[in-house]
């Protein structure tokens, strides 16, 4: 970064932007570039927009639009300016910009700075075709760059298909990233560019710089996917007359290979990752520390943390790799810090769907009994299922054979389960509880020289399962009735 750059940054002045296409799902990239905006706007006092690039008519949708909203809202990355919040430089939504886009086209074509093509799809992939044959890179002719103004008149009249081009200038753009330093670029292999379909279908070169100047984004934060992008905006900025903003380009996530995250990396949207049971702070902090770095080991960083510690500085220039195996720790770790009521809440919506309980009937003391037993065990929500269905089943279903510990018989198994039929008969439903039940099961587990003999029976008999929480919490759960009755339905399978 060039620390010049920031004697340009007053608090309050700063202004960014993100800018999403509602032609997908709001994934966990565009989510990263947000976090980065929302943290530089948030340190320097300054705003975030969000403004919705729907002029992709035929693959926008109010649906990506909405899972895109709710997704930042449920990351606590509230915008100050956006679709559903007034501000000086809406609408907010390119689809609702197209006269300001006009207008500007308008200009360009008046002052000869861009041009109608005619040249059909077939003429120019051909001449792409060759170009590339010859060991050329692909860029236009200029075909109809020269075109007599009578001549364009009469195609426009007898509409004959057509674009509009910029004439790009050759020379070298150059210009400052905050992230990657100076970037150097020679327009003259780009050829002229297409920035529109017509007067009122801009495409995306174009629409943005003129939303980020009448919206007067002072930085656009992206991705480096974006790097080419720039010199084709900074030579419209130029030729229209318009300030440029500060750049600063973030590093790619890449997969665990190395390459681009993908849906085979196991990326997949925002939403999703909630559905699974993520928390929003691990996501946000697990995001952050992709492409970005405090300069020190700590790792577990709220929002309000990352505002405070955030700097472009500390962005790195290679890719940041997706560890999903760190986000599973940080839910973790976050989970774990949940009271037992809140961590009932968030788990509740997942056996509710499953079919375990209804919200309406459901006792949330029972539920927070469960959801504790089992608080260090969660890595996700959604694992609250298979590790407590069994508290809320009226029988369970396994086979006889989980209720044996080593080289255990029917008769051995049947055995252990009396012993302890025959203890817990003897406790008060008053002092039915974890301490109680350890202290009279445990003496007795230990003269049997194989602790197993009797603690395996007994857990497997009461979850159902190879692995659960310890069998005298699960009893305490359960009850005196559940539990001796479920001792009784694992002696019938023998």
């Amino acid at each position: 970064m060039i620390a010049e750059d920031f004697k340009l940054v007053k608090p309050g002045e700063v202004r960014v932007r993100i800018a999403p296409s509602p032609t997908g799902y709001f994934h966990i990239g565009s989510a990263r570039t947000a976090l980065f905006n929302y943290l530089f706007a948030k340190k320097h006092e300054g705003s975030f927009v969000l403004r919705i690039e729907d002029t992709d008519v035929e693959r926008s949708s109010l649906e990506f639009e909405k899972d895109i909203m709710e997704g930042l809202k449920w990351l606590g990355l509230d915008w100050s300016e956006g679709p559903d919040i007034d501000g000086d430089h809406g609408p907010y939504r390119q689809s609702q910009r197209k006269d300001i886009y006009s207008d500007y086209l308008e200009k360009l074509l008046a002052q000869d700075k861009a041009y109608y093509c005619f040249c059909s799809g077939e003429e120019l992939e051909t001449q792409k075709q060759y170009q590339m044959s010859i060991g050329e890179a692909p860029k236009y002719s200029g075909k109809c760059a020269d075109l007599p103004k009578e001549t364009v008149k009469k195609y426009l009249k007898e509409k004959k298909p057509s674009i509009i081009r910029f004439r790009v200038p050759a020379k070298k753009v150059v210009f400052n990233d905050l992230i990657r330093g100076e970037l150097e670029f020679d327009s003259g292999l780009m050829g002229d560019i297409v920035i529109a379909k017509d007067l009122s279908s801009p495409l995306y070169n174009f629409s943005v710089v003129v939303d980020d100047f009448e919206m007067k984004i002072s930085h656009v934060i992206r991705g480096e996917d974006h790097i080419s992008n720039t010199p084709k905006q900074i030579l419209l900025q130029e030729a229209l007359g318009l300030n440029q903003p500060i750049y600063a380009h973030l590093p790619l996530i890449l997969g665990p290979d190395r390459s681009k995250l993908s849906k085979r990396h196991g990326a997949v949207s925002v939403a999703s990752y909630k559905k699974e049971g993520y928390l929003a702070e691990a996501i946000i902090n697990f995001i952050a520390f992709l492409g970005w770095n405090p300069g020190d080991d700590r790792e577990i960083y709220s929002l309000p943390a990352l505002v405070k510690e955030f700097e472009l500085e500390k962005v790195q220039k290679g890719g940041a790799v997706f560890n999903i195996k760190k986000l599973d720790y940080l839910n973790g770790f976050y989970i774990r810090k949940k009271s037992p009521e809140r961590l009932a809440e968030l788990c509740l919506p997942f056996l509710e769907e499953k079919g375990l309980i209804k919200k309406e009937t459901i006792d949330l003391n029972y539920l927070k009994s469960i959801v504790s037993i089992n608080q260090e065990r969660l890595k996700k929500l959604s694992e609250i299922i298979e590790l407590s269905d069994f508290f809320f089943k009226e029988k369970l279903d396994y086979d006889k054979s989980l209720l044996k510990w080593k080289e255990m018989t029917d008769e051995e198994i049947k055995d252990s389960i009396d012993k302890l039929e025959k203890i817990f008969s003897k406790i008060k439903s008053g002092d039915w509880n974890k301490k109680n039940l350890e202290s009279l099961v445990m003496p007795k587990a230990e003269k049997m020289g194989d602790r197993g003999i009797l603690l395996w029976p007994l857990r497997a008999a009461l979850s159902g399962r190879k692995s659960s929480a310890g069998p005298f919490e699960i009893a305490e759960i359960l009850g005196r009735g559940k539990t001796l009755q479920r001792l009784q339905e694992a002696k019938s399978l023998l």
